[in-house]
């Protein structure tokens, strides 16, 4: 679970300094100087600076990093106007238009909101947020078996975890190591500073013992995926690849699933965290039919606010790659 906005577009941001990604890992302490890691570095910086400019100039620069990204990125863009058309089909054509723009500006909002997540005073980012549905938080603890904290790739994501965090003791977070060594690094770095570890999301086991410790998982599992645990699951009425390891998971550690999502508020309000209820009867005996009950719960969020979903990712696995 990588920060949802930097890892499909971190090339885009490079490509005017020439930037390719290497196809493997390697130890970033042997090559954390070379040149093809000099554009990491001026993207860290840069985002570990603007953490000081006022909300209001990040919500401006963010929009126009977002309308730059679009313009950037014609696969993204296609990928963007594909999923919009495919699972909203209620909106006319000019509508699907100011939905894929508006999702760009949340784009570009979300790398900046990474970096407020990340590096923000934590007075400073606790007062950006209200909270919806604290009570079901609370519930959840007080069964004592630890809680599976399920999300989506939103926008909001990376800011979404923080947020949470605040109303916890403890956390630890899935995420999707990447392929860039160092990016990947100071990534997970970025990551502990919200969660006290970040757990690659192959690391089941790993998972399972936060679990059974009683110490919450933050965990985002909706991004296409074709794999051992996968199966073609309807999202908005169409197949799309996903992994039903979040039904095994609960079953295997008997905690409770408590959905949360971020919203980001109009002008400058800030943002709500909406925490659901515990999903009841949770796991069932059907992985798969588990699976579409939490698309079902996606949905409506992303129906809440349609622009802050990752629509630039292929959800469906449809896009080939130039």
């Amino acid at each position: 679970m990588a920060p949802a906005a930097l890892r499909p577009l971190y090339p885009v941001l490079c490509m005017p300094l020439h930037c390719a990604l290497p196809a493997v890992h390697k130890p970033m302490s042997e090559h954390r100087l070379h040149p093809r890691h000099w554009p990491t570095w001026l993207l860290y910086g840069l985002l570990r600076a603007l953490v000081y400019l006022p909300f209001a100039g990040q919500r401006l620069l963010g929009a126009a990093l977002g309308g730059t990204l679009r313009l950037l990125s014609p696969r993204r863009r296609r990928i963007a106007k594909l999923n919009v058309a495919r699972c909203l089909p209620q909106l006319d054509a000019q509508a699907q238009r100011r939905l894929v723009k508006k999702h760009f500006h949340a784009l570009g909002l979300s790398f900046l909101e990474t970096a407020d997540a990340y590096w923000m005073p934590r007075a400073r980012l606790r007062a950006l947020v209200e909270y919806s549905g604290l009570e079901h938080l609370q519930a959840a603890l007080a069964l004592g078996r630890g809680v599976l904290l399920l999300t989506a790739h939103f926008t909001t994501l990376e800011i979404g975890g923080a947020f949470i965090r605040f109303q916890l003791p403890r956390l630890r977070a899935v995420y999707r190591p990447n392929r860039n060594a160092l990016f990947d690094t100071l990534i997970k770095q970025g990551r502990e500073r919200v969660a006290e570890r970040a757990i690659p999301r192959h690391a089941v086991r790993d998972i399972l013992k936060s679990l059974k410790d009683k110490i919450p998982v933050w965990y985002a599992p909706d991004q296409g995926y074709r794999g051992a645990q996968s199966a073609m699951i309807s999202f908005f009425g169409h197949p799309a690849p996903t992994t039903t390891a979040t039904s095994r998971l609960a079953r295997a550690s008997g905690a409770p699933v408590l959905p949360f999502f971020a919203e980001r508020l109009p002008g400058n309000r800030g943002y709500r965290l909406w925490i659901e209820p515990m999903l009841a009867d949770f796991p069932s005996h059907d992985p798969i039919a588990d699976t579409e009950r939490l698309h079902r719960v996606l949905e409506q969020q992303i129906l809440r606010a349609p622009e802050q979903y990752l629509w630039s990712h292929d959800r469906f696995k449809i896009v080939p790659r130039a």
